[in-house]
């Protein structure tokens, strides 16, 4: 039997369903971290494992805009967190003023010519180093046989890199069109684009 944790980036999940679906149609996030062990399970069967595969956590890295995203907040807070398995850290994007350069003209200016709007950049967000934080931390405590990485973002390429020179397998759940630098990296993959018919709601 293999001990799972899945590690999801929300965003980088969310923005991507919504590209795989169009608008109005709801992931049902109950039933997510199943899926993903079903698949995991079955990647490793194409190798001639018959090993089980068990859930140990799902972990989700978020990040909102406190002053636009309130029923986002309190969706990933009040509900997704209470679910079995789930454990959600939401981060805080602060807005900060933003500038940009014209090359053309060699001008910056930080409002919009049009409208005299500010520019505005959502600010760090960290949900990246605190998934990593997570990855590496529970790998050096042996809290998983597999990852389950739910991302294309090529940042996570080094970390995964060191977790499966440990001995570990780095498995990336990705939509077919994005993330190819990590789902080189990562033992295995596969497509989160095959499983949206069980994950509808």
């Amino acid at each position: 039997m293999l001990r799972a944790r899945v590690f999801i980036d929300f965003w980088n999940f969310q923005l991507g369903w919504n590209d795989a679906t169009g608008p109005g149609v709801n992931c049902d996030w109950k039933q997510l971290p199943r899926t993903l062990v079903r698949a995991t399970e079955g990647l490793l069967v194409t190798t001639g494992s018959t090993t089980s595969v068990t859930l140990e956590e799902t972990l989700v890295h978020a990040s909102v805009n406190e002053a636009r995203e309130k029923a986002l907040q309190n969706w990933l807070t009040n509900f997704l967190d209470q679910q079995p398995s789930y454990d959600v850290k939401v981060r805080t994007r602060r807005p900060r003023a933003k500038k940009v350069y014209c090359r053309s003209c060699q001008t910056e200016t930080s409002e919009c010519s049009s409208c005299g709007e500010p520019f505005i950049s959502n600010g760090e967000k960290g949900v990246d180093a605190a998934l990593v934080t997570d990855l590496l931390s529970l790998a050096w405590q042996r809290a998983y046989d597999v990852a389950i990485l739910v991302s294309g973002d090529a940042d996570y390429v080094p970390a995964v890199e060191y977790v499966q020179s440990q001995g570990l397998k780095v498995i990336n759940a990705v939509w077919a069109t994005k993330g190819h630098d990590l789902r080189n990296a990562c033992w295995g993959s596969f497509r989160l684009d095959d499983h949206i018919a069980q994950l509808t709601r």
